[in-house]
């Protein structure tokens, strides 16, 4: 990327910081990526360069890594949908674009590497910086409206893939022959009763 472009893209970050979809982006998305991968393709980027993929992707992972319960972000495919939520968003364009520039400056301002080659307790410093947008310093403040939006976007896509409905033991769309009422656990974990009329 030519400095003029990575200047311009760093302008605009502030006056476009957040990100906006809608839950039929989030869903269209999500059914796309499920049928890319169904079919057994890979996903390959439209929007990111190579370089930015990384970066995303280790954002991803550094917001929701793997656990003993469920897979990492990169793993359940939210990179591929980041990817497709911003190449079919032309307003999500400049954002992102203008976020991980303003990423990679900080890291390189910092460290000395871009943000995906430093070292992962570094990669941590500098989120710690802009992750709690109440207690940020005010010249963060174009780093705090980009990395809240791309957890929200990292959330979306982890949450909606297959992955994250198995993660979230989503028992919905079931069929219930008889309905006998809430079950007296979930009745007590809410503090309350059917006889409370």
């Amino acid at each position: 990327m030519k400095r003029r472009t990575s200047l311009k893209l760093l302008l605009a970050a502030p006056f476009a910081a957040g990100f906006s979809f809608k839950s039929s982006d989030v869903r269209k998305a999500s059914d796309v990526l499920r049928a890319s991968s169904a079919g057994g393709e890979a996903y390959a980027p439209v929007f990111f360069t190579a370089h930015e993929y990384e970066t995303v992707k280790t954002l991803a992972d550094l917001i929701l890594p793997a656990d003993e319960r469920s897979v990492s972000a990169t793993e359940a495919g939210v990179p591929d949908f980041i990817d497709f939520m911003v190449s079919d968003n032309p307003d999500m364009q400049t954002p992102m674009r203008g976020g991980l520039s303003w990423i990679d400056m900080q890291s390189r301002k910092r460290f000395g590497v871009f943000f995906y080659e430093a070292a992962e307790a570094q990669q941590k410093a500098l989120l710690d910086d802009i992750a709690y947008p109440e207690v940020a310093a005010p010249e963060m403040s174009h780093g705090v409206a980009f990395f809240n939006s791309f957890r929200d976007l990292t959330a979306s896509g982890f949450w909606s893939s297959q992955v994250g409905v198995e993660d979230l033991q989503y028992m919905g769309n079931t069929f219930v022959h008889e309905w006998t009422g809430c079950p007296p656990e979930a009745l007590r974990k809410l503090g309350v009763s059917y006889d409370d009329g």
